[in-house]
């Protein structure tokens, strides 16, 4: 097609007035269908000149960068973020060639992951401008996210599970013999010493911290029988947090409750939820040793229920972001590991998903979406010439 135009163009003199408007309608269209494409691209396409004045900017990137779209304006001039306008204004000032760099943004209140490259726009082997091209990559990093925990938890389940059944048992049989010997030592000894008591004592404890650590695990590990039934998730926040309330209070935390009223119902097992759930409240009041504020909300979301965890702790460092949802990843000396892991499974256990956001220092989010309850209409069945 530019071909045509080009042919056009060199005849243009040759050319009446009606056919001169036939070029002008058509290319008109050309360009319009250029920009329909452009526009109903789920990635962002901004195109730059040579003097990297924005020239074309589709919705898709429209939406992701909030920006001035006046003529003759540079990239950066554009851009109404400071921090976004200063890396396009590093990039195309040094002429850098960008592939896929990573680039965290908030929109609607929700953080996004992009992946932006930058290359040249080459015309007659010269640079005539930049391209930059933006993809939305959030769900794809969380999709290969949740897949390699579910690859985790399935290579640990069939190992694992048979292991952690053969360490039970013998835990049980030290536990009691171990009692059994602290009687008869009593008996025996008429004073019985401090110190003795005190490693026996010790023993116990440590028999009764690998138990609770294989009991975890094989909740961890074994399939789940759910018993699910429709209910307000509302409430169920709300008497879990009146129950840890006063353990909150000793522990200098605020809990601030911010539930969208008249929420639909959704299916949950109550038990399991309110674990998952209380996990989180824990996981939240351990990365707050010094006090600080926990904040749960809750609102719909298309289909969706949305939860969120909000703590105002030391929170996770980018290298551990992507951990912690595996079996044993801890950075809590006195926790087993096994606490959030528990809380993906039960969460993929009621369909749900499950996504975390944390930056060191400032604190950490948690963000569950569980699907609204979507009751069944029975048809009435339909049958020609009868009445049902």
């Amino acid at each position: 097609m530019v071909k045509f135009y080009r042919r056009a163009l060199n005849k243009i003199d040759k050319l009446d007035t009606g056919q001169r408007k036939e070029l002008l309608v058509s290319a008109i269209g050309e360009i319009n269908l250029l920009e329909t494409v452009m526009d109903s691209m789920d990635v962002g396409v901004l195109v730059c000149d040579a003097k990297n004045n924005l020239v074309m900017a589709n919705k898709f990137a429209q939406r992701l960068f909030p920006m001035n779209l006046s003529e003759g304006v540079e990239l950066w001039a554009a851009l109404k973020d400071e921090n976004i306008a200063e890396f396009f204004k590093n990039i195309l000032l040094n002429r850098e060639k960008v592939n896929g760099y990573e680039m965290n943004i908030e929109q609607n209140e929700r953080k996004r992951l992009l992946s932006v490259n930058v290359v040249p726009l080459v015309q007659e082997k010269r640079i005539t401008g930049s391209l930059i091209y933006i993809e939305d990559i959030t769900e794809k990093r969380r999709g290969e996210a949740r897949l390699r925990r579910a690859e985790n938890l399935a290579s640990l389940t069939t190992l694992a599970a048979g292991v952690a059944h053969e360490i039970k048992n013998p835990l049980g049989s030290i536990s009691i013999h171990l009692q059994l010997l602290q009687k008869a030592f009593a008996k025996k000894i008429k004073t019985f010493d401090a110190k003795i008591e005190k490693y026996f004592n010790v023993l116990k404890e440590e028999v009764n911290r690998l138990n609770l650590i294989v009991v975890d695990f094989l909740f961890a590990v074994r399939p789940m029988t759910l018993d699910l039934r429709e209910g307000d998730i509302n409430k169920l926040i709300s008497q879990l947090i009146e129950f840890v309330r006063y353990e909150l209070e000793r522990a200098k935390i605020l809990c601030l409750l911010e539930l969208e009223e008249n929420m639909p119902g959704i299916l949950f097992d109550e038990r399991y939820m309110k674990q998952a759930l209380l996990n989180l409240v824990k996981n939240a009041q351990s990365a707050m040793p010094n006090g600080g504020i926990l904040t749960i909300a809750t609102n719909r979301v298309d289909n969706d229920i949305r939860i969120l965890f909000s703590d105002t702790g030391v929170g996770i460092s980018e290298e551990n972001l992507s951990k912690i949802f595996e079996p044993y990843f801890t950075t809590n000396e006195a926790g087993t590991g096994l606490g959030l892991t528990q809380v993906f499974k039960i969460i993929k256990e009621h369909k749900g998903e499950i996504s975390v956001n944390s930056k060191e220092g400032e604190g950490t989010d948690f963000e569950i979406l569980l699907p609204v309850y979507q009751k069944v209409i029975n048809m009435i069945e339909y049958s020609e010439g009868v009445k049902k």
